[in-house]
């Protein structure tokens, strides 16, 4: 067994799993706790490396592409410090971290794992039921539906819809950008109606607009995640997304749908937001702004 325990947390190899456990410490990030333990198997690891910082290093696992649903879900967008397969080492414990990387190389090897991408996903997530408050609402999924509350301080067009339900079937893919403090995040779910939608995250009905809490909306990557690990791996779509970076930036491609459907959703969507200015819902303002942007997206 090669462990190391920090107040980061813990690395424990057994030669077929990387245990990873999150340190209690008010300094871990609390999407980290929150995820808790992950268990990586041998076969899920591209690498490992210990990158030497000034004052402590970093113990990086490097995990496949199409390995881990966390990995596609986020797309490599996770902050740093939030990453769970990243593990701050202080300079005194640099050597054991060392014998760590060293014996995940050596299992590697010996097993001979590919490094090419994989073709199912070998981590689980998240599971469920999981539900996350976020600053625009509160977002839960069940293992086969995913239903948005919305928050008083959501925009009125999303309030007046009610709260949105969506069936796991409906799904193309999910979308997700971090709040970073400086600019609003998102968590949008893409449904073969709206994947042509342009909507902005305020306006669109389907989608979090993330700006208040950073740690706190930092943990609808839980929802993305547990939503992405049950829907089709990337490598069965005949249109994936290509980008450099691994793992880490994998994001598959949306499925289109046929011209004469993208017309009929299209319609839909003008009539929605017609009934929403009928019954005053929407301003004069609001209904042709909110119309001009849906026909920009279409």
């Amino acid at each position: 067994m090669a462990e190391i325990i920090q107040r980061d947390g813990t690395w424990a190899f057994d030669g077929s799993t990387v245990r990873i456990t999150p340190g209690l410490h008010r300094s871990v990030p609390l999407f980290r706790q929150t995820y808790g333990e992950i268990s990586v198997p041998l076969e899920a690891v591209s690498g490992v490396v210990l990158e030497p910082e000034r004052k402590r290093g970093r113990l990086r696992l490097r995990l496949r592409e199409g390995a881990d649903p966390l990995l596609q879900a986020t797309g490599g967008r996770l902050p740093d410090a939030a990453d769970p397969y990243r593990l701050a080492v202080d300079v005194d414990r640099t050597g054991v971290a060392e014998y760590v990387a060293e014996e995940i190389r050596r299992a590697l090897l010996l097993d001979q794992v590919p490094k090419e991408p994989a073709k199912a996903y070998m981590l689980p997530g998240p599971p469920v039921p999981v539900s996350v408050r976020s600053s625009d609402g509160t977002v839960s999924f069940d293992g086969t539906r995913v239903r948005i509350d919305w928050a008083d301080t959501s925009e009125r067009v999303k309030r007046a819809t009610g709260p949105r339900i969506i069936d796991l079937g409906d799904l193309v893919q999910v979308e997700w950008l971090p709040n970073s403090g400086h600019e609003d995040g998102f968590l949008r779910f893409v449904t073969r109606e709206t994947v042509f939608s342009k909507l902005p995250p305020e306006k669109d009905p389907y989608a979090l607009d993330l700006w208040g809490s950073v740690r706190r909306d930092l943990l609808t990557a839980l929802v993305a995640t547990a939503v992405t690990a049950r829907l089709p791996h990337p490598s069965t779509r005949t249109a994936a997304g290509s980008h450099e970076g691994g793992a880490h930036d994998a994001r598959p491609a949306p499925a289109i749908p046929p011209a004469a459907d993208h017309h009929d959703v299209l319609l839909r969507r003008l009539r929605e937001l017609g009934r929403l200015h009928r019954d005053g819902v929407l301003t004069d303002e609001e209904f042709a702004r909110t119309k001009a942007v849906v026909l920009r997206g279409f």
